[in-house]
């Protein structure tokens, strides 16, 4: 990304599938690819482009934090 996007809808537009799963590793490993850890406003900011990507471009059983039904148990199943 060479420029700052101007609004959210610039930005996730600019995130890739390949972006937004590094993005995701980065949140649950709390490091970067090459190692550096995530500041604590970094790791906020990944997880809020990662939710705002889900919801935009990601079905919902797909999506970060998605529950499967009741307890998030599939219909049936304990």
């Amino acid at each position: 990304m060479d420029t700052i996007p101007n609004s959210m809808q610039e930005l996730l537009e600019s995130i890739t599938p390949e972006i937004h799963e590094q993005l995701k590793t980065a949140v649950e490993l709390g490091r970067w690819e090459n190692g550096e850890k995530l500041t604590a406003e970094q790791k906020e900011h990944c997880l809020q482009a990662v939710i705002a990507y889900d919801l935009e471009y990601t079905d919902p059983e797909k999506r970060v934090g998605f529950l499967r039904g009741k307890n998030g148990c599939k219909s049936g199943e304990q």
